[in-house]
């Protein structure tokens, strides 16, 4: 999922690193962003007072999908039969669980770096129609016939788990069009918009969070999630205003980008051209009702699994193997108000990059967006694996 810190990565420094002593490694874990150094329940903050129940919904969720997994099957078949033959929990038996199941590692840097950034994401909602006016103007497109996704492991093995996208122009394969370009009309998207948005700045940051709902005019509402992305690089717009001296460092949010736009619409669709990157989307039919997916209700990340709100988070998958239980310590957004608790990395996203980076879901509406906006916060992160399992490892996702 693409979330909010695509907004505003650029623009916040990551917090002093403190090297621990050095950890063993194994081989197979050294070209990767982080050591695994191993730890004890004790050594989690709050551990003993966390309502660990909360996370069990998106433990159980997460199973099924891990359990149709062949690369990672087996590393979690056993946990995951057990978690879910105990069925509901109350906070001391999911404690219990955990303890009695998983072991703890302490997620660090490759240079030795324990300490990180936690931002935060959210589920907008924005009004829209199935059909273009004069409100409603701002498409939100289906992936186009000609964006091609090519598989580089399958040219040189070595680059397993590496895709890029482009296009076919005569015999060549070339980068796929710009978002200026995009939005010029030069890619082949006539029947391709899914719903059209009454606000251009809405519609840019729904791109940004990867998923939302879109209310209707006639008053129903419909979910949308990420399909796709043209394969171009991302840049910040929040930078842009920064650079040019529009916004400070401290104030930028999209709030004060929103507020940009209003006092400038003339030069609005030259700012978000300059940010290259464009996503595409897919409407999400609601899952069945009675489900544990219901239940959750909330947009599929990148494990293919809804995300519970501020008990889900989304992770560098080459640091941290997606699925995983995780816990994290860090503070409530701009504020020194413990935030330490269980959480599931079941979601990814494209400024996500390091092994102590999480991006903290915070859930549905304008709330949510509120704290997600503000949210950049010292983070440290320990993984949770398997006790049977050895030596955490990661199989990442292409991407």
């Amino acid at each position: 999922m693409l979330a909010l810190p695509l907004l505003l990565a650029a623009c916040v420094p990551t917090q002093p690193l403190v090297k621990p002593a050095p950890t063993p490694t194994p081989p197979a874990a050294l070209a990767l962003p982080a050591i695994y150094r191993p730890a004890a329940f004790a050594e989690l903050p709050g551990w003993a007072d966390d309502r660990a129940d909360l996370a069990w919904p998106a433990l159980l969720v997460g199973c099924e999908r891990l359990a149709a997994m062949p690369a990672v099957a087996g590393v979690w078949q056993a946990t995951c039969d057990a978690a879910t033959a105990l069925g509901a929990v109350d906070a001391p038996r999911a404690r219990a669980f955990f303890e009695a199941h998983f072991s703890v590692w302490q997620v660090t840097a490759a240079d030795g770096g324990v300490t990180g950034l936690a931002t935060g994401y959210y589920e907008p909602l924005v009004n829209g129609a199935r059909a273009p006016s004069a409100t409603f103007a701002t498409p939100l497109y289906a992936p186009p016939d000609d964006l091609l996704t090519v598989d580089l492991a399958s040219l040189y093995p070595e680059l397993a788990g590496k895709r890029v996208r482009g296009r076919v122009d005569g015999r060549k394969v070339v980068p796929y069009w710009t978002r200026a370009d995009i939005e010029a009309g030069r890619a082949p998207l006539d029947g391709k918009a899914l719903v059209y948005i009454d606000d251009p700045v809405d519609a840019f940051f729904l791109e940004i969070q990867g998923s939302g709902r879109v209310k209707l005019d006639d008053g129903s509402v419909v979910r949308v999630g990420y399909a796709d992305q043209n394969g171009q690089p991302f840049r910040s717009v929040a930078r842009v205003l920064i650079d040019r001296g529009e916004l400070t460092a401290d104030r930028a949010s999209m709030q004060s980008i929103r507020a940009w736009g209003v006092a400038h619409p003339d030069k609005l669709p030259a700012l978000l051209d300059e940010n290259p990157s464009y996503v595409f989307f897919r409407e999400v039919p609601a899952p069945a009702p009675g489900t544990l997916e219901a239940a959750i209700d909330g947009p599929i990340g990148a494990l293919g699994v809804p995300l519970a709100a501020e008990r889900t988070i989304a992770v560098d998958p080459r640091a941290i193997p997606l699925g995983a239980p995780v816990y994290i310590a860090t503070t409530r957004p701009l504020s020194d108000t413990p935030l330490d608790r269980l959480v599931l990395a079941q979601d990814t996203g494209g400024a996500i990059r390091g092994a102590v980076r999480a991006d903290f879901f915070w859930g549905f509406g304008a709330g949510a967006g509120r704290e997600a906006g503000r949210m950049k916060q010292p983070l440290r992160v320990w993984l949770l694996w398997p006790r049977d399992a050895g030596v955490p490892r990661v199989d990442a996702p292409a991407s």
